[in-house]
């Protein structure tokens, strides 16, 4: 009872929370997803009360919470962005509950748990009068990056090898090793950095891609036996983009005479998913972290071939100099800092941590030796 009391309390100050948001909103579409919405949280506090009615017939239907009314209230001075997270958040909450209790039961996932919170990210998308930048830069974030994931991959790739490499091969120069032993520790270092990170990166894409499938089979399972429901979530979606309702209806109907095309419409609009890529290539993305990797850590240890000593030294530093500044400045496209800054940032971690393991390396050689 505790808990049904406590999810529809949740329930009633999401509603709560919709509805001012939908009040305060200039964009008539935008306050027409929002109170749409809020009908939808109703209707789930009505089920909630209904079954808690079974056992206490006298339970009412609680008005909203003073926390959500406070929340409300502190928007109007620090702004709407603080109350649109914190809706996510409780969709996400309500969404992972709903799955647990279904796996609990036995039960197959529908597929569209995560819904609400899609129209909500669909709503960040758009200017809206009364919503703040905080809340719109979060998802315009995204697409602000130069190069996208795949160069944002590449540069940390790269940069992961040359500063653990340089670190590595900096420790077992302090430890005053010869010249054979740290070439070897370094070739070792490499080979075994490039396998772990092509292996995290084949098990990060293949995960995903049979998440993906997973998740598509779902929704097709959904759409045979719930195809009103996706259809009015859809249209919701739509509505949040900024089309008007009776748009967004008729696009949604027109979609959903067509199974095939109506399933990948929802793939792609309600879960995000690209079917033509489905995470990519799992070898591709292994193949191109080895490489990267091998390629950044490389750069250490390349002087140990052809000079020792000291000198052997100097230049490998004097190399992970210029790839940590020639890194830390390509990071600079998708960071938007300056190239000096984040090349000489860089530069400075990775000396750091150079400096780290050379001293370490140099204090347990000198134990080992005494």
């Amino acid at each position: 009872m505790k808990e049904q009391m406590a999810s529809l309390q949740l329930e009633v100050d999401t509603a709560y929370l919709y509805e001012r948001l939908a009040g305060i909103q200039e964009d008539a579409s935008t306050a027409a997803v929002l109170r749409s919405l809020a009908e939808i949280e109703k209707s789930h506090a009505d089920h909630i009360l209904g079954k808690i009615r079974v056992l206490a017939p006298a339970v009412q239907l609680p008005a909203p919470s003073s926390k959500a009314r406070l929340q409300f209230k502190m928007g109007g001075v620090f702004g709407y962005d603080f109350i649109i997270a914190n809706l996510s958040s409780v969709e996400r909450q309500i969404a992972r509950s709903a799955i647990e209790h279904k796996l609990g039961k036995g039960e197959v996932p529908s597929g569209f748990e995560h819904n609400h919170l899609k129209i909500l990210e669909a709503l960040s998308q758009r200017t809206t009068a009364n919503v703040s930048g905080g809340f719109l830069s979060k998802m315009e974030g995204r697409h602000k990056s130069v190069g996208g994931n795949a160069l944002r991959a590449a540069v940390l790739g790269a940069n992961d090898g040359l500063v653990s490499n340089m670190s590595l091969v900096m420790g077992i120069a302090g430890a005053a090793a010869e010249n054979n032993m740290i070439l070897l520790t370094g070739l070792a270092g490499l080979l075994a950095g490039a396998i772990s990170m092509a292996l995290g990166e084949w098990l990060s894409v293949q995960s995903s891609r049979e998440l993906f499938l997973k998740q598509i089979a779902l929704e097709a399972e959904e759409l045979a036996s719930s195809p009103e429901h996706e259809e009015q979530e859809l249209a919701l979606i739509y509505q949040a983009k900024g089309i008007d309702k009776a748009k967004a209806q008729e696009m949604a109907k027109k979609i959903m005479v067509d199974k095939d095309m109506a399933l990948d419409t929802l793939v792609r609009e309600e879960l995000g998913i690209d079917k033509a890529e489905l995470g990519g290539s799992s070898w591709e993305a292994a193949i191109t972290s080895f490489l990267l990797f091998a390629l950044g850590a490389i750069i250490p240890v390349m002087p140990f071939f052809f000079t020792q000593g000291r000198m052997a030294i100097y230049v490998s530093i004097s190399l992970s100099v210029v790839g940590l500044f020639g890194i830390g400045s390509a990071t600079s496209l998708f960071t938007g800092r300056s190239v000096w800054f984040s090349g000489l940032r860089q530069v400075f971690f990775g000396l750091t941590a150079a400096a780290v393991t050379y001293g370490v390396g140099h204090i347990i050689g000198v134990s080992l030796a005494g």
